[in-house]
């Protein structure tokens, strides 16, 4: 039992009655505050001397004034949180009238306390009364916080996959395993969709809502069979397995010797293999991967994956490669390169190249000279320049493209939910009416339909673009900490811009990384 106190009033005035435990006296702050709401006059200098004696048998003189009984009472506590409330009841005075039941939920409801209130604490504190007891008198309900949906592939997904560097500094071209094979049947990816939360309440009454959860849906091309549920995809034929922008895609490989006037320019839904040259002027295009095993001269090459040459392009100052994943080539020379990943070579030489990620020159030789270079989050590099003062640019950092596309893929999205929020409702109301009996026109029916359509279309749109948007975010982070990275030489007038901000380098430099720091490009160590 805590300490508590007690008002008796008699014919002599008002009285306080101090009734002690193992604890010993009580809160003075609380006995004044307590005084103070009852409105019941007391001398503070009186009080604090009967508290300081500690000697409870005496009565201590509060008024002489005739004062009203005071009734049994409780003050209310919420937390900052308003998911609990407390209650700590006090003594009603002599002739004071004692609590109810209704009495003590009436507290609560001009407390706003309204939501979870503890039947059973109320009736615990009537049954056996404990004063200046803390009772928790109410507690809110948790919200139930839902789960994301989650895709787990069953094959490599990871296009950060580099060549092995030999000691030698040499690469290894030949094991880059870039490929994963599948065989008919084989589960490819599976689908746990998403589960929405339950929404909380706190003692107030107030809701509290679940944050909202991704969903996913399972995207795939050709050659790829879905479960009833859309929960599993499964691959048809025996090939390999990609994933590409979120969709993954099963296809068989095209070999050819070379590409030449034996072939013609290719234009394949797959994966191609090409045994020996491209020759210049002829083209490639492709859904998947390609990998050539001889020299690409002034020819085009388009991946919606990754682009190999085993033995680099010399593009005659007109080739162009074009990858949606990676770039892996032992040397770009005289050519355009774009990858949506990494670019990986022993050589950029007058090239203009971009990276989507990074880009890595630094078996081998390790030199990029001339022309344009360009990545989002990092360059590394072993000699960037030439001492003849060739005009090398070096740019990392954000993509302006990155952020337009954020930008339109915001506005998209707001225009779906706008959409689908004027569209849901129509379809409610009218699948009430159809389970009511009423019947339709044939014109209101086709309305209905392309509306249906219409929603399912957005919906799936929807999804799509939060995907997207959400890739392009990680990529915007991994450009916060953009670099340029150099172990050997950089040498004089070449150009390294970061994100908004340039130097020019006018005398040589060695071993060192370039960041940008407080709005300028500063050199760093390795």
């Amino acid at each position: 039992m805590n300490p508590y106190f007690q008002v008796e009033i008699n014919d002599s005035g008002a009285f306080l009655k101090i009734i002690t435990s193992e604890a010993g006296f009580p809160s003075i702050q609380e006995t004044m505050n307590y005084l103070e709401a009852k409105k019941i006059p007391y001398d503070v200098g009186i009080l604090s001397a009967f508290f300081k004696q500690g000697d409870a048998s005496k009565l201590i003189p509060l008024t002489k004034n005739k004062i009203y009984p005071v009734p049994e009472s409780c003050i209310l506590r919420i937390s900052e949180d308003r998911m609990s409330a407390t209650a700590r009841f006090y003594p009603a005075s002599t002739g004071g009238r004692p609590l109810t039941k209704e009495d003590i939920y009436s507290e609560c409801r001009l407390a706003k306390v309204v939501f979870g209130i503890d039947d059973k604490v109320v009736d615990s504190f009537l049954a056996d009364k404990k004063y200046a007891t803390e009772y928790k008198i109410a507690a809110g309900r948790p919200v139930e916080e839902g789960r994301d949906a989650v895709i787990e592939y069953n094959f490599n997904v990871n296009n950060r996959v580099r060549p092995t560097l030999n000691e030698d500094g040499t690469v290894d071209f030949f094991n880059l395993n870039l490929v994963n094979h599948c065989t008919e049947g084989m589960v490819l990816a599976t689908l746990t969709p998403e589960k929405r939360g339950v929404p909380g309440m706190d003692v107030c009454g107030s809701e509290i809502k679940p944050r909202d959860v991704k969903r996913a849906v399972l995207s795939y091309g050709l050659n790829i069979e879905p479960s009833e549920d859309k929960c599993i995809i499964r691959s048809k034929v025996n090939g390999h397995v990609t994933l590409v922008g979120g969709k993954v895609f099963v296809s068989d490989v095209m070999e050819v010797n070379n590409v030449d006037n034996s072939t013609g320019n290719i234009d394949y839904q797959g994966n191609v293999l090409v045994g020996g040259d491209v020759k210049s002027n002829f083209s490639i295009r492709t859904s998947g991967d390609v990998e050539v095993r001889g020299v690409v001269e002034g020819a085009r090459i388009e991946a919606g994956g990754n682009i190999i040459l085993m033995r680099g392009m010399n593009g005659e100052s007109k080739g162009f490669l074009k990858a949606r994943g990676n770039i892996v080539s032992k040397f770009l020379e005289n050519c355009t390169a774009e990858a949506g990943g990494y670019v990986e070579t022993n050589s950029i030489l007058h090239s203009k190249v971009h990276a989507g990620t990074e880009i890595n020159v630094m078996s081998h030789k390790g030199f990029i000279t001339g022309g344009e270079v360009t990545a989002t989050s990092r360059i590394r590099v072993k000699t960037l320049g030439t001492h003849m003062g060739a005009d090398t640019r070096v740019t990392v950092g954000i993509d302006p493209v990155v952020i337009t596309r954020m930008g339109q893929l915001n506005k998209e999205i707001q225009d779906l939910q706008k959409n689908l929020k004027a569209s849901l409702p129509v379809l409610d109301i009218t699948k009430k009416k159809i389970a009511a009996g009423v019947k339709m026109t044939p014109d209101q029916v086709k309305q209905i339909q392309a509306l249906a359509a219409n929603v399912k279309s957005s919906q799936e749109k929807l999804v799509a673009d939060n995907a997207e948007l959400e890739h392009l975010k990680e990529k915007m982070e991994e450009a916060s900490s953009a670099s340029v990275d150099v172990s050997g030489e950089v040498y004089q007038g070449v150009v390294i811009t970061i994100s908004d901000v340039s130097m020019i380098i006018k005398d040589t430099v060695r071993y060192c990384r370039f960041v940008k720091e407080k709005g300028d490009v500063r050199i760093a160590t390795l």
